[in-house]
């Protein structure tokens, strides 16, 4: 190659690498402009669903689909790119206005998923709760047409009531899961707070099992109106089950009339027998009343030493405690009848 040739053919490389350079370089700015521009323009978010198996091809194109301003070959371009593209979680996700390319990822990879929240209230029964469940319209409803029965059987515990089987407490679910799974952990919350409250039983108590003691839990639940009273609420109880004295508990009896119960409890009330009718039959009733919580537990199992045998509300949320019938009437009788 002659000199002057040499020299043209050097500088034609030398445009030629300044202009490769020039378009790396505006393709890498273009590259990092796109991956902060917002995907969600609008005031509302978008709501994603990527189920289980879904490529990450899919994923880009249902994130268009959503609704997002994006081109999904290019987002799936950048899922590749970013090496992260297999650590991306299946679940439901809301994406809010403003989020980029960049964030979205970050989302998708740590499983930030849309969570909505259902509180099991203390001293609900298992209508309330069945009803809660169907209030909650981002729940699969998959318990709704279950009977009692066929539900406890899938959740593993074939032929046990589900009353009082469910610790009260604020459960937190992504939007789309199933009412069941939602059960199945509140089932285990209050298996744990059972076994823990029965561990540490008194040894004295007349209770012979950790049902026998949720149980008398739930009627410690209902039965109070001030917390600092539920330890001797239940240490009246449990003074009437040593001594083999009917418990004459109301919310039993009002349990026991489930949905023909008006609000008001009449003399006739308690002499229809029922399973649950405390004043026509002797000991616990078969089955809890309500969910009790932690602290009903635990009164259940630690009742406070006392020798009172009756006990009637005040009108203030408080309790009166009695440990003789004459003293127990007078209290009827200037608490309930203004006497």
């Amino acid at each position: 190659m002659m000199p002057g040739s040499t020299h043209t053919f050097i500088r034609v490389v030398r445009r030629l690498l300044a202009l490769i350079a020039l378009v790396l370089i505006a393709s890498g700015g273009a590259a990092f402009w796109w991956l902060h521009q917002p995907l969600v323009t609008g005031s509302e978010p978008l709501e994603l669903a990527i189920e289980p198996g879904t490529t990450p091809r899919g994923i880009a194109r249902d994130v268009a689909a959503a609704g997002a301003r994006v081109d999904a070959r290019m987002l799936y371009a950048w899922f590749r790119f970013s090496g992260q593209d297999r650590a991306i979680k299946a679940g439901n996700y809301e994406i809010p206005p403003g989020t980029t390319p960049r964030a979205l990822l970050q989302k998708l990879v740590r499983g930030e998923e849309t969570l909505r929240a259902l509180t099991l209230v203390e001293g609900w029964n298992w209508r309330q709760v069945r009803q809660a469940l169907a209030r909650e319209d981002q729940l699969k409803p998959d318990a709704a047409n279950l009977s009692d029965e066929a539900l406890m059987a899938q959740l593993g515990r074939p032929g046990v009531p589900p009353e009082g089987r469910f610790f009260p407490d604020t459960y937190a679910y992504a939007k789309g899961s199933s009412d069941i799974a939602l059960l199945r952990r509140a089932l285990h919350a209050m298996d744990r707070r059972l076994e823990a409250a029965w561990a540490q039983r008194a040894a004295d108590t007349p209770l012979k099992s950790a049902d026998e003691a949720l149980i008398l839990a739930s009627i410690v639940e209902k039965e109070t109106g001030r917390p600092g009273d539920r330890a001797q609420i239940a240490g009246v109880f449990a003074n009437r089950l040593r001594a083999g004295m009917l418990l004459q508990t109301d919310p039993t009896v009002i349990y026991g009339l489930g949905e023909r119960f008006d609000g008001n409890l009449r003399r006739r009330d308690l002499l229809a027998d029922t399973p649950w009718n405390t004043y026509t039959r002797a000991g616990l009733p078969p089955t809890p009343i309500a969910m009790p919580g932690k602290a009903a537990l635990l009164a259940a199992v630690q009742p406070e030493p006392t020798r009172a045998l009756y006990f009637v509300a005040k009108g203030d949320g408080t309790s009166h405690f009695s440990a003789s019938l004459e003293e127990h009437n007078r209290a009827v009788n200037r608490y309930q009848r203004g006497q």
